[in-house]
């Protein structure tokens, strides 16, 4: 069960809210690598809004583009356990803050951040900060270049960060890879090769003799018998 504010409580109550998406990327710059981070939203100004942090759960203050610059976001389902969702993001390629984010900036498995607020339509702020609805990265990206009389966009496919979680690890029992975790142990030096060595327990040398006894037991006719 969802638990909201009683400022929100009230709004629901009395019909007066307006929902509006926000929509954070992380990317890098391609000459430094350096994070940059740009916002966007579905209304017209730009606005300085709050949104909760999905990592700490505190509330800060972002700014975030308007003027059409997110068109929608698809349907994000609520789920209960480990799976990996994935979410459309459809925004303007004509605007020019997308256009810098998506071809000036690097935003190949760019973090996303997708935040769901309450909006006063009296107010125009926030009853509540936006609450975090979807976290991940981007995954491909479309830039649709259209024909006369057609809508171009440009499509961002995101897949949450619960993919991490199911991602395999590269490293492999050899001793080049235990040199990258940790310089100079050679604990698995002979990981290769170990598996084909041969072990002559209590011999030595190929030719070792090895004394068979007869009997019962091995006790060479003991007691006058076998």
């Amino acid at each position: 069960m969802k638990i909201v504010s009683p400022n929100t409580a009230a709004a629901l109550a009395a019909r007066r809210l307006a929902p509006r998406d926000f929509l954070t990327m992380t990317a890098r710059d391609r000459a430094t690598g350096a994070p940059v981070t740009v916002g966007f939203w579905s209304d017209l100004a730009s606005v300085s809004a709050l949104v909760v942090d999905p990592d700490t759960g505190a509330s800060m203050l972002r700014d975030f583009y308007g003027a059409g610059s997110l068109i929608s976001i698809s349907d994000i389902p609520a789920v209960v356990g480990v799976s990996v969702q994935s979410v459309t993001i459809t925004m303007s390629q004509l605007h020019d803050q997308v256009q810098d984010a998506i071809r000036f900036y690097d935003i190949k498995q760019a973090r996303v951040e997708v935040h769901s607020g309450l909006l006063d339509p009296d107010s125009k702020k926030l009853v509540d900060p936006a609450e975090p609805i979807f976290v991940g990265f981007v995954d491909t990206v479309e830039i649709r270049t259209p024909r006369e009389n057609e809508e171009g966009a440009a499509i961002l496919t995101c897949t949450s960060g619960t993919q991490e979680l199911l991602r395999s690890n590269p490293a492999t029992r050899s001793h080049e890879d235990q040199q990258v975790r940790a310089a100079g142990d050679a604990f698995f030096k002979d990981a290769a090769v170990c598996g084909e060595w041969r072990h002559n327990w209590g011999a030595t040398g190929k030719n070792a003799k090895v004394e068979t006894r007869k009997g019962l037991f091995g006790w060479n006719n003991f007691l006058g018998f076998l």
